[in-house]
């Protein structure tokens, strides 16, 4: 298949292409203001409301368009061109981001404002990643794919780290009002660089087969029946699915009883501490298998024992009771999800047909993204029935099992 990248060598780094060291960036600032957004929205609106239903909201709305829009997003990539899907969700992000501002400036924010402006948040996310997916094909073509999601991947992890820390001095320094118009710039780069750059289908010279209309549900039914001949590919969306469905990010939430149930007499400080570690091995595996990432070959057995490993090490966080020992499994938590979670996604880029590829890849977002919505029942509705504790293992453990077969079932299929 030909791209418009050159052609490096296989599982050579992303960041000898130009053209991907640009869209790292600004995807990088993207996601920055992604979590800005959140800190400060969800701040004004938590000081005006004082609402755990809008709390919970947010995270529905964040999810749920993944789940019933990520198929679809990926069939209008298999039509249309990326850039401009991609432009799309950054001014719909803008948009959220400028709306904040007005009722912020009018002081005349209500409930249901707040929960249209979080509805369009969620729904630039779906636009964005999946058609993210996408592009970045174009850009680095397979040579480089793996690298490029890990990178990708880290740089996500690299949001949701520095971000908060960006989005709080921007609010103490400037002020929410002000702080939210100053986010908008942060979507510019993306923005303005895709205007011409020169990736997407329309580049490459290769021709598209037959392209089949937007239908809906029926898109998500008849992509699952192409995936099911696709073995290895079935086996990196079950599995990324499993993850994001029994636990997710769910875990997260959970972090200030986790610290209390830790004996620290300041949750804020030991919940921060937690968080971070799990990030830190994020990042530390971005970096690892980005620079000696040939120890770790890119194929479904290594997914698959990565993802059991980090499946075990959440189900010992479960039963800590020392915290330095709870840092120590978290940190190797954060450094498991990351390798396994930028290799399943690597291996469906990799194996998903021309023709289809964006149907394929708004299928695993939606599994991998869009099931998240319900790792809060699991996770955290379970914990509420028993404790958070003994729901995190069992979720864990579920995970295990569902892992474990994945991996003795598709054994013999190798990479």
């Amino acid at each position: 298949m030909t791209s418009v990248a050159a052609s490096p060598p296989a599982d050579s780094s992303a960041l000898r292409i130009p053209g991907y060291r640009t869209f790292l960036i600004t995807f990088m600032l993207a996601m920055m203001a992604d979590n800005i957004e959140h800190v400060i929205s969800y701040w004004v609106a938590f000081q005006k409301f004082h609402s755990a239903a809008l709390g919970g909201f947010a995270v529905v709305s964040h999810w749920l368009p993944f789940l019933l829009f990520s198929v679809p997003v990926g069939a209008l990539n298999d039509r249309f061109d990326s850039r401009r899907l991609i432009q799309a969700g950054m001014v719909l992000f803008i948009t959220a981001s400028v709306g904040w501002g007005y009722f912020f400036v009018t002081d005349s924010l209500q409930l249901w404002h707040a929960m249209v402006l979080l509805t369009i948040h969620g729904c630039a996310g779906v636009l964005w990643s999946t058609s993210s997916q996408m592009l970045l094909y174009d850009i680095v073509g397979s040579g480089s794919l793996t690298s490029a999601v890990r990178l990708n991947a880290t740089a996500r992890y690299l949001g949701v780290l520095v971000g908060p820390g960006v989005g709080s001095l921007i609010m103490k320094t400037l002020g929410p009002t002000q702080g939210i118009f100053v986010n908008v710039l942060f979507y510019l780069p993306l923005l303005l660089w895709l205007m011409s750059a020169p990736y997407g289908r329309h580049f490459r010279g290769v021709t598209a087969g037959p392209k089949r209309a937007v239908r809906g549900l029926a898109d998500i039914v008849q992509t699952i029946r192409d995936v099911r001949e696709l073995p290895m590919v079935a086996a990196m969306i079950l599995l990324a699915g499993a993850a994001s469905f029994f636990i997710g990010n769910s875990y997260h939430a959970q972090m200030p009883g986790f610290a209390h149930d830790l004996g620290h007499g300041d949750p804020g400080t030991a919940y921060t501490l937690l968080l971070a570690a799990d990030a830190a091995g994020a990042l530390l595996a971005g970096i690892l298998l980005e620079t000696r990432g040939t120890w770790l070959p890119t194929e479904a057995a290594s997914a698959m024992k990565l993802a059991l490993l980090w499946g075990c090490s959440l189900f010992t966080f479960a039963f800590m009771r020392s915290y330095p020992a709870a840092i120590t499994v978290l940190f190797l938590a954060g450094f498991f999800e990351l390798s396994f979670s930028s290799m399943t996604q690597a291996l469906v880029q990799l194996n998903a047909p021309d023709a289809i590829r964006g149907r394929v890849l708004g299928l695993f977002s939606m599994s991998a993204s869009g099931l998240r919505a319900f790792s809060g029942v699991t996770v955290g509705l379970l914990g509420s029935v028993t404790n958070t504790h003994a729901s995190l293992a069992v979720s864990a453990l579920a995970f295990v099992a569902v892992a474990g077969l994945l991996f003795f079932r598709g054994r013999p299929r190798g990479a």
